[in-house]
């Protein structure tokens, strides 16, 4: 009878540890979530306060350009919104518009040689895409992170607990096909 108790004992605790054990998973794994993100922000963070400071520059060189300009500095709104919102899709959405923008932007400096020979400009446009770059290397992760805790969530005997305890999938950081898309040079030169 002891036995058999020690038994039962024994099994009870490897349960609940097993099961404590997917709990702390399951919350390192939505940690992980969060602080990709955190991350991505801090790089959107960066280059939403570099913008200006390019747009100063080209302003004084590009007379004749204000639209490409207001169409930068409105994506720049469109993300600092989306970001304040909190909405992972929402700022999918409005990196479209900043990319387009940027890219006509750095299009249209090509027609100044004068603006691509000053050196706030080429530091600008340097950082700037090293900024990109870095936020694209933050995405992949944080949509490999957002993939690991979306499996989690709906796996057995994972969900078991992800449902008791609301750990919910998170959202991937999509991007539709025009985000995708090369952009059009030739047509970005003929504004």
């Amino acid at each position: 009878m002891i036995a058999f108790l020690l038994i039962v004992v024994i099994l009870l605790v490897l349960v609940t540890g097993y099961f404590v054990g997917i709990y702390n998973a399951l919350v390192r794994v939505r940690a992980d979530v969060k602080l990709a993100w955190s991350n991505i922000d801090v790089l959107l963070a960066q280059r939403h306060d570099e913008l200006p400071k390019l747009v100063e520059t080209c302003r004084q060189y590009l007379q004749y350009e204000q639209q490409t300009l207001e169409r930068v500095m409105q994506a720049r709104s469109a993300v600092a919104a989306a970001r304040a919102s909190g909405s992972v899709t929402a700022v999918g959405a409005a990196e479209s518009g900043l990319r387009s923008g940027l890219a006509g932007l750095f299009a249209v400096a090509e027609k100044y040689p004068d603006l691509k020979a000053n050196e706030a400009f080429k530091h600008l446009q340097q950082r700037i895409t090293g900024l990109e770059q870095a936020i694209a290397d933050r995405r992949e992760i944080y949509n490999d992170t957002v993939n690991i805790n979306n499996v989690r969530v709906v796996a057995f005997p994972d969900v078991l607990i992800a449902t008791r305890y609301d750990f919910e999938p998170a959202h991937l950081l999509k991007f539709d096909a025009a985000q995708k898309a090369d952009i059009d040079m030739k047509a970005e030169f003929a504004h």
